[in-house]
């Protein structure tokens, strides 16, 4: 018993030496700011008496990218019905003015690093929102192909930018035992966009030219975030990054506060943290002039760059944003005629955001792991009922085909809800601070390019796969390999801040395997036993005894 309470010791001992540092630091940095005259008042730098409320309304607003993206979604799928009938589409050109968004996103994902690097992240979130209105205004207006394509893609040039920034932005904001939970905020307002446009598509549905009302409905929600995004401050992580460290602790003290001894330490090991990092740039231990090289010469941000990304292929290869387009012409070949279809497009949309609530509020509690475990085989299950009722004769029986359809699309959304907001949440906490922009913009423009092939290639591969051996052979299949990869291969990253996450990354591969397996074993055994009391306990102490390990790494 000896060595445990040594170990407990040490690590105790680190904690209260890191917070006398971390008082001696924020001193410094309150002379600093007094001499500087203080906080900033004025127009846009608004200041709550409580830090809390200001974090609340930075999430708020900033996640507001999402709805608009959600938005997209389905009041595209509710004016394909009318769409290409009005500007006298083919199929495949309809292929293409669909997927033109998420092929317009791989374009905004590419200036994400020089935008984020440049401008910081509040400017590019305000950039990507004027690409947005800007592509919205012209979508409304098209008068021909050429046209719609063309406002389809900028108007995803602002999707691709704002949805790579956005998860960054919260993420380098919040704290962390709530940074899982509020970064899937980002999905939820997705999800909800969705169903919001679902339900603008069905108001405009008996209006004449009721597609283009549709798709300019988004323009009200871009303009508000726009005017929310002048108020909010940048990212505190990114100014110190940029060398304003007085600048980033006067954000801190709006956001944060520095009543805590939590909030003092994170501010102080964030600093340090990025300080050591671009001294590491200087001495020439990174690459200077090509940063992105890391990704391929250092162990520790190449497993990140692995294991995000491969997150987000598993997600966007179930063909979540194919189902998501083509919702209404997927309900009007199950027997639904064009106005049920849209309304029935609903179902999906809301079993969608329904999905995400139990991740919002429970990401931390259960950790990344268990909700990638969990959901996997929940997209399986759903993709299985809905192959099922492909093989079931319409004609003869259309009330079981719909039932078969419907209830395994409510499984399949439900489940993807909860596994989408880890796409969002793992690229923006797994990237080394410096190499943050160029990671997000290789996840971002991953997950968009995955989203254009898949929805481009929708119509050709369910002609050439049949409904069944597309929605249970291709999406089932990936559902399946991924559920194997991710009990092997992924690491928690639950409750602990970016610095430490570090830490994680820093470790061989056949480490997490092995643990991920030792702990697998562990529970089955428990679960076999009907112990699932020890289950909860035996993670716990797990937890606990790696971030004591880690704190004595960063030591």
């Amino acid at each position: 018993m000896a060595e445990p309470e040594k170990t407990e010791l040490e690590a105790l001992e680190v904690v209260r030496e890191r917070a006398q540092d971390a008082d001696a630091f924020i001193d410094e940095m309150e002379q600093k700011l007094q001499e500087a005259g203080g906080l900033e008042t004025g127009f846009f730098h608004i200041q709550f008496k409580n830090p809390k409320h200001f974090t609340w309304l930075l999430v708020a607003f900033a996640s507001m990218g999402g709805l608009l993206s959600g938005i997209d979604q389905s009041t595209i799928s509710g004016a394909n019905l009318y769409l290409p009938k009005d500007l006298h589409l083919d199929s495949r050109q309809n292929s293409l003015v669909n997927s033109g968004m998420p092929l317009g996103a791989v374009g905004g994902a590419l200036i994400l690093s020089p935008c984020n690097e440049y401008l910081g992240r509040k400017w590019s979130i305000i950039i990507s929102l004027i690409l947005y209105t800007i592509g919205a205004a012209l979508e409304a207006g098209s008068i021909n192909f050429g046209m719609m394509v063309a406002s389809r893609v900028i108007l995803g040039v602002g999707v691709g930018l704002e949805g790579g920034t956005v998860p960054v932005y919260v993420a380098e904001t919040v704290e962390r035992r709530i940074r899982g939970n509020l970064v899937s905020l980002y999905q939820f307002n997705i999800a909800l966009g969705e169903v919001l446009g679902y339900a603008i598509s069905a108001m405009f549905l008996r209006v004449d030219g009721n597609w283009r009302y549709i798709l300019g409905s988004s323009l009200v929600f871009s303009t508000i975030m726009f005017f929310g995004m002048l108020f909010l401050p940048e990212s505190p992580r990114f100014l110190i990054h940029t060398g304003k460290t007085l600048d980033a602790y006067k954000v801190w003290k709006r956001i944060r506060g520095i009543d805590t001894a939590e909030s003092r330490d994170e501010f102080f090991i964030m600093t340090a943290s990025v300080r050591q990092e671009e001294n590491q740039v200087n001495e020439g231990a990174v690459n200077k002039r090509f940063p992105w090289m890391d990704f391929f010469t250092e162990p520790r941000a190449r497993r990140s760059l692995i294991y995000a990304n491969i997150m987000i292929i598993l997600g966007q290869m179930t063909g979540i944003n194919a189902i998501m387009y083509y919702m209404s012409v997927l309900m009007n070949q199950i027997g639904f005629n064009e106005e049920n279809a849209n309304y029935m497009s609903l179902v999906g949309g809301g079993s969608l955001l329904l999905g995400t609530i139990p991740a919002i509020f429970l990401m931390e509690s259960f950790g990344r792991r268990f909700w990638a475990i969990v959901t996997l085989p929940g997209f399986f299950i759903g993709l299985v009922l809905i192959g099922a009722s492909y093989q079931v004769d319409m004609k003869t029986d259309l009330m079981t085909v719909e039932a078969l359809y419907l209830t395994g699309l409510i499984v399949y959304q439900g489940f993807f809800g909860c596994y989408a907001c880890l796409t969002w949440v793992v690229p923006s906490e797994v990237y080394p601070t410096y190499l943050r922009s160029y990671g997000m913009t290789t996840s971002d423009a991953l997950l968009f390019l995955m989203s254009f092939i898949v929805t481009y290639n929708f119509t050709s591969m369910q002609e050439a796969m049949g409904k069944t051996g597309l929605s249970l052979g291709f999406y089932g299949g990936i559902a399946a390999v991924g559920w194997v990869y991710q009990i092997f291969f992924m690491p928690e990253t639950k409750d602990k801040t970016l610095e430490e996450i570090e830490e994680v990354f820093s470790r061989p591969t056949m480490d997490i395997v092995r643990e991920n397996w030792a702990g697998v074993k562990e529970t089955c055994g428990n679960l076999a036993r009907g112990n699932f009391r020890k289950v909860f306990v035996e993670q716990t102490k797990r937890r606990m005894s790696v971030h004591e390990a880690e704190m004595k790494g960063m030591a």
